[in-house]
């Protein structure tokens, strides 16, 4: 498979500090210089040719720094397993996780328990903003802390949002599955509200930010229909099969403005 290089024209106009490119332009020219040493080889000829001051600075500093390098310790082998999985997810997530893991059993065993109403599953009742409490924990500011660092790489935009997300139904979704098939719920109940609250806070994440979204949604979700539907003991339209057309368009729209708003996501506040 044949791989598009950069042009001369941006590769140039980066070196100048990429002030007549558009942002998606430089957003793409730095995560395509990450996997291309051709690019960065003809970056760096560029940078020589046109820039000698930035040049004679690299070579500087890199005779500052060569030194220390060559006495620094690697990195033992055995945790090298981790810097693909950094990928999907911060440590930070791992507790918020454990927490929603929980959540579902804990729902789960008081339905089979019976201690609530039979007309109404905790599971399906929970079921929507579950994995939208692991995706606002994933793009915390005050959770994690390389937020900064993480949000700011070229390739932290819909691409790292949209990993995260994924690892987050990775681990939802089958605890709600297995909670769905013990109660009796069935899966298009419980599956469709989830999806459909994903796709909708990182939507609403792309004009406010993720977690605040991510807030937003959860805080709606269980004044409309948490504390109505616990009062009442009935298991409201919202989560009842006749209401699954509902939720299948709110996802797809909610995935629309996803695509729509795909360069949202490079902004950090967006994260």
């Amino acid at each position: 498979m044949s791989i598009e290089h950069a042009s001369k024209r941006i590769i140039e106009s980066y070196v100048r500090g990429g002030a007549d490119l558009a942002a998606d332009e430089v957003w793409a020219v730095e995560a395509h210089l990450e996997m291309c040493r051709v690019c960065r080889d003809r970056l760096s000829a560029a940078v020589g040719a046109g820039v000698p001051a930035v040049a004679s600075l690299v070579d500087t500093v890199w005779s500052g720094l060569e030194p220390q390098i060559a006495v620094t310790a690697t990195m033992p082998r055995g945790r090298r397993w981790s810097a693909p999985l950094s990928r999907w997810m911060t440590p930070t997530m791992v507790p918020w996780l454990a927490m929603v893991v929980g959540v579902t059993l804990l729902a789960l065993l008081l339905d089979l328990s019976d201690t609530g109403s039979a007309e109404v599953s905790l599971v399906l009742l929970f079921a929507p903003v579950l994995p939208v409490l692991g995706v606002a924990a994933s793009w915390s500011r005050g959770l994690d802390p390389a937020y900064e660092l993480t949000a700011s790489v070229p390739r932290a935009g819909l691409y790292l949002v949209l990993r995260r997300t994924a690892s987050v139904l990775g681990v939802v979704v089958p605890a709600l599955l297995v909670g769905g098939w013990v109660t009796g719920v069935m899966v298009a109940q419980w599956l469709l509200p989830c999806l459909a609250f994903t796709a909708t806070t990182l939507a609403l994440g792309g004009v406010v930010g993720v977690t605040r979204a991510a807030v937003v949604l959860a805080t709606v979700w269980a004044a409309v229909v948490v504390a109505p539907t616990l009062a009442t003991s009935r298991t409201t339209f919202a989560l009842q099969t006749d209401g699954l057309p509902a939720w299948g368009l709110i996802l797809a729209l909610g995935i629309g403005v996803v695509i729509a708003r795909r360069g949202a996501y490079t902004v950090l506040g967006a994260h």
